[in-house]
């Protein structure tokens, strides 16, 4: 994610998302070159003038007013998740850039709750979907993987992502669209612009998936995996962002109702829980478990 337009990238995206007949115009029999709406509609939905709104595609305006880009979002039909993210490009301390790195390092109350849901797989990520922490079956459930420590890079880059993720294009298309949401909290973070222009050089399909310009955080939903151990799981999932440590998610999974799952991870949990605990992250290349870190931990007071 270079040094770019990336606002009026945006804009042109959304604006050739958006059909006439979405946005309440009779649509006539002329030829049209784009597919959704022109630059002089958008300008006319918007309550402004053709010129000013091609600057702002083109980058010859940077500084849109509030005003202008809740007139834009209002057009364009941008959800709330899409509207911070357009406000992030447009302004970035409208939205409030948080001061300091992100942090990284869940503490002990963090990862003794990891611990607690030992009937179900729990992992906590960064805002560029490192794995930072897991419980044990959070662990088992992406083992043997060669990218099993970023959620990003496993599904666009490891080879066997379209296997192990059974409803592959839904995760794509949820993933690239929480990368953008991410982007929106920290705006113009080197990192997350690094791993995007990874992703770009290496995946057509991510390419594909980010010019789609969605903006969405994963909050909840679910899973349907292939596991090489026990076979297929189908999994929901609960998204939580801990007060305490607002640049983490914690995600918890567990066996959908009517499914065979929950037999399953019991199976999976009875493979991999007692070798894991005694493992340590470095010789694994796997984040350690959430008793695993807080073993690690000096004694109280040393």
């Amino acid at each position: 994610m270079k040094e770019r337009n990336e606002l009026g990238q945006y804009l042109k995206a959304r604006r050739a998302r958006i059909t006439p007949a979405q946005a309440g115009l009779i649509e006539g029999t002329g030829y049209r070159r784009v597919p959704g709406l022109r630059r002089e509609e958008v300008a006319a939905l918007a309550g402004l003038s053709a010129d000013y709104y091609a600057r702002l595609e083109q980058g010859r305006e940077r500084h849109p007013s509030t005003s202008v880009l809740k007139a834009l979002a209002r057009v364009l039909q941008l959800n709330p998740d899409a509207q911070r993210y357009l406000f992030a490009l447009a302004s970035p301390d409208a939205v409030g850039r948080p001061a300091g790195p992100a942090a990284r390092e869940p503490g002990p109350n963090l990862l003794a709750l990891l611990d607690d849901w030992n009937a179900h797989p729990a992992i906590i990520t960064d805002r560029c979907m490192n794995v930072v922490a897991a419980n044990a079956l959070g662990a088992a459930l992406y083992d043997g993987h060669p990218h099993r420590d970023n959620l990003a890079r496993l599904l666009f880059i490891d080879d066997a992502s379209r296997t192990f993720f059974r409803d592959w294009d839904t995760v794509a298309a949820s993933t690239v669209a929480a990368l953008r949401a991410a982007a929106s909290h920290r705006p113009g973070d080197p990192e997350l612009r690094s791993l995007v222009g990874e992703l770009t050089l290496h995946s057509g399909d991510f390419t594909r998936h980010w010019q789609q310009a969605e903006v969405h955080e994963k909050t909840s939903g679910t899973l349907l995996l292939r596991h090489p151990q026990v076979g297929d799981l189908d999994l929901a999932y609960e998204t939580l962002r801990p007060s305490a440590s607002p640049d983490l998610l914690l995600k918890v999974y567990r066996a959908r109702p009517e499914s065979s799952t929950g037999d399953r991870l019991a199976i999976l949990g009875s493979l991999t829980a007692s070798p894991r605990r005694g493992q340590r992250s470095s010789d694994s290349g796997l984040p350690r478990s959430a008793a695993e870190e807080r073993a690690a931990e000096p004694p109280s007071g040393s």
